[in-house]
């Protein structure tokens, strides 16, 4: 009796054995490309969402940095990637920036990407050393004029959006200053705060910190109306240069040849993260202001602002050698 009862066991046994033998099927894993280094914004608003957008897609987030060139050795990587939904790129203005500004580029910032998901919009800050003097923009201004060739402003490097928002204003207000490029946004704001650079247009995400500091001035935020996180802080458009406005989307791209529906499926992903209390705390905490948008309307955002990059570009003067 015992014997046939266990001879009938057997195939259950070994296919029992045999499926713990073998390693549990991967989580998917997806790469979020920060297309420069740890610390800067991109990176940071990259880490704010990625827990939660694992979550909301059933997978394993991963933040990578992949700095240099302006963000370009990132976005290229991004761009020569499977378009599986697994390879994406964190990206701002100054993606499309650098597309105008470096000319042997072996990709094309808005043809072969697509837009998977917006994720909010940021806003600059025009900030300077305090021994200049200047409290708003018109004194800004002046101060600047009473000194042509002798003031300068940092940046976080060449092609960076932090260069090109100074010297569209710079071009604008007729002003003389040298540029000053620097590896990091954090490094362009020690500058300012240690007096060896004047000024810096840096996001709100960092210079926020520096409010209450007596060694710098908060100028003017570069948006086309006041920040909500900086209420008392006027534009500068109205306070001295009219018609200056600078401001960065921020959003998550994907190689162009990415699926319609595997887009539609991030994209979902990312709105239900981006509707999570404690990710708008954080990002508020950035100072991005997060808003809804579908896969087309963000896809009809990077087209307009890849017109708007080269015509800001151009009438900024910025070059890259």
């Amino acid at each position: 009796m015992f014997r046939p009862t266990l001879l009938r066991l057997l195939p259950l046994l070994a296919a029992g054995l045999l499926s713990a033998a073998l390693p549990a099927q991967a989580q998917r894993v997806v790469r979020i490309v920060v297309p420069f280094g740890t610390g800067a914004v991109q990176d940071t608003i990259a880490r704010a969402i990625n827990n939660e957008l694992g979550q909301a897609l059933g997978a394993s987030v991963i933040v990578e940095n992949r700095a240099g060139a302006g963000g370009s050795v990132g976005s290229s990587y991004v761009a020569k990637s499977a378009p599986d939904g697994n390879t994406l790129v964190l990206a701002a203005a100054s993606h499309h920036i650098v597309g105008h500004l470096y000319k042997k580029l072996d990709y094309d910032p808005l043809k072969d990407f697509v837009g998977v998901g917006y994720i909010g919009n940021s806003g600059y800050a025009l900030v300077a050393n305090a021994a200049l003097g200047a409290t708003n923009t018109r004194e800004f201004i002046a101060a600047v004029k009473a000194r042509p060739g002798s003031t300068n402003y940092a940046s976080a490097g060449n092609g960076s959006a932090t260069h090109l928002g100074m010297a569209s204003f710079v071009a604008m207000a007729g002003l003389d200053m040298q540029h000053i490029p620097m590896k990091s946004t954090g490094d362009a704001v020690n500058e300012v705060l240690a007096g060896r650079v004047q000024a810096v247009t840096s996001s709100l995400i960092g210079v926020m910190g520096y409010r209450d500091d007596a060694r710098v001035k908060f100028i003017a935020y570069t948006g086309k109306q006041r920040s909500r996180f900086l209420p008392d802080l006027p534009t500068a458009a109205e306070s001295g240069l009219p018609g200056y406005s600078f401001d960065s989307w921020i959003g998550l791209l994907a190689p162009a040849a990415l699926p319609r529906a595997e887009r539609d499926r991030l994209n979902a992903a990312l709105q239900k993260t981006l509707a999570d209390p404690a990710v708008q705390e954080r990002l508020a905490r950035l100072g991005v202001e997060t808003a809804p948008m579908a896969p087309d309307a963000f896809q009809q955002l990077l087209r307009a602002d890849w017109d708007n990059s080269a015509a800001m570009v151009k009438a900024s003067g910025a070059k890259v050698e």
